[in-house]
């Protein structure tokens, strides 16, 4: 089980408060994986997340006529796994440890459990995995950018000032 300091270390979880964090660390258990090792099957029951502590995890998905493809890469901090929130409760894409991993997992059904017991700690929880996903979506968005703009045109800055590649 992680304690509270190791739960502090990741960044993303900060909105999550010490409290939040104490709830946390008792639905959480470590975990390691070998390279190769794959968690995530696409299409299967999505009943668990990670928070990646070391190694790399690379997303997939089957595309016909090609297999599987790699369309992300995971790291250190990053999280994995929120198919567990929204129904059916179904990965939709699937997850393999590029090299040995080291990580925090959390049974579903525990958090689930937890959110409902403590609104509180459930709201700062769905905004923390929503933070991620919004996060993971403007990444998409940059490399979609990126493969389907001409190969003549020079990357444009956005009225926020970043680059459009």
């Amino acid at each position: 089980m992680p304690s509270v300091d190791d739960l502090s270390g990741f960044t993303r979880l900060a909105a999550l408060g010490p409290d939040g964090l104490e709830t946390l660390r008792a639905a959480g258990r470590e975990v390691s994986f070998p390279a190769g090792h794959r968690l995530i099957a696409e299409g299967g029951p999505a009943d668990r997340c990670w928070l990646i502590r070391d190694g790399r995890i690379v997303l997939d998905a089957q595309v016909p006529g090609r297999g599987s493809v790699v369309i992300q890469s995971l790291g250190r901090g990053d999280l994995l796994g929120w198919s567990w929130l929204v129904p059916p409760y179904r990965w939709h894409f699937g997850a393999s440890a590029a090299e040995p991993v080291r990580a925090v997992e959390f049974d579903s059904a525990a958090l689930a459990d937890l959110a409902a017991a403590d609104p509180e700690f459930g709201r700062s929880l769905i905004l923390t995995l929503f933070e991620a996903l919004l996060e993971r979506l403007q990444a998409t968005r940059a490399r979609l950018l990126d493969l389907y703009r001409n190969p003549g045109e020079t990357p444009t800055a956005d009225r926020s000032g970043s680059l459009d590649r």
